[in-house]
């Protein structure tokens, strides 16, 4: 599935695609994992796993709490409650299903191999060069009565190694609801700094899978590093009420404990063997193709940073 190189811009009127890879060039974002996707990294591989129950919570919490108050200040809530529902209620269902199934496998980007694992469906899995991974942060505008709404991907896609496979096994995508754009780019950074610089590019949040205090213990131990940080005003201002009323950490916190204390590991005995450290003599080089598309693209990001400066 051929795709335009990478640091190419496609703008229509309501539609942006910027495409990322391949060849993996840096995008000028700072990584950032903003769905906190890595759920493994060490000196060998990063998991990224696409389970956020997280970040569902925090995106419908919050509708929850608009409709709530707007059902107490009005007199007659009958719309209100029906309302959401519509708007609520239908997703709810497909949320609690999901929180039942088995938390799908994470994909593991193995740096000193420069290969991918992609997990299959009936225990199978793909082992695909990381210089073929394509990524393409896509954003779609709409415009109604309410005014603009945008949304947007990070697509990341992977083919399939063998090509006498079924037609319908020859490609696989993963999409990430991060918002298109910079938070896109600024996503694919954690992956593409991760591999083509080190592990110490890239901050993670995976200390929450290993919870040694309860809820609250964890949740107390949060505000006090936040108000060293804030100050207590902001921090029960916004850890406290907003994390609580608006985000519902505290729930969060108890279904990711369930669904990703730890998160699943890839159990394949191959995988295992191919995750252990080799020599670093034994490491995968770059290709010169991609150190030549490196090389031009920071020569361009440095250009483009002088300029801004004068």
């Amino acid at each position: 599935m051929s795709t335009p190189p990478a640091g190419t811009t496609e703008k229509r009127i309501f539609s942006r695609n910027d495409y990322l890879a391949p060849l993996p060039i840096p995008t000028g974002e700072k990584p950032c994992d903003v769905l906190n996707t890595i759920w493994r990294k060490n000196e060998v591989f990063l998991d990224i796993g696409n389970y956020s129950i997280g970040s569902t919570v925090m995106v419908m919490w919050p509708s929850l709490m608009v409709f709530v108050f707007m059902g107490f200040i009005t007199p007659d809530p009958g719309l209100i409650w029906i309302a959401a529902l519509l708007i609520i209620g239908i997703p709810s269902i497909f949320v609690i299903q999901g929180i039942f199934r088995e938390v799908p496998l994470p994909i593991r980007f193995n740096r000193q191999r420069r290969e991918v694992c992609v997990p299959r469906e009936n225990g199978e899995y793909w082992i695909i060069p990381w210089e073929t991974v394509t990524a393409a942060a896509t954003q779609h505008s709409s415009v109604s009565q309410a005014g603009k709404a945008t949304m947007g991907l990070l697509v990341i896609g992977f083919e399939n190694p063998d090509s006498h496979d079924t037609d319908d096994n020859k490609h696989f995508s993963l999409g990430f609801n991060c918002g298109g754009g910079t938070t896109a780019m600024a996503l694919w950074e954690c992956m593409r700094s991760y591999m083509e610089i080190g592990p110490e590019a890239v901050e993670d949040q995976t200390a929450r899978f290993d919870r040694s205090k309860g809820i609250w213990a964890t949740y107390l131990d949060d505000l006090i590093k936040a108000a060293k940080l804030r100050g207590w005003f902001v921090t029960v201002l916004w850890e406290g009420f907003c994390g609580i009323f608006i985000f519902n950490t505290l729930l969060i916190d108890v279904l990711e404990r369930w669904k990703l204390n730890p998160p699943p590991d890839l159990p394949y005995p191959d995988i295992i063997e191919w995750s252990k450290p080799i020599p670093p003599e034994q490491w995968a080089k770059r290709s010169p193709e991609l150190e030549a598309a490196i090389a031009k693209r920071e020569a361009e990001l440095a250009a483009q940073a002088q300029s801004e400066l004068a």
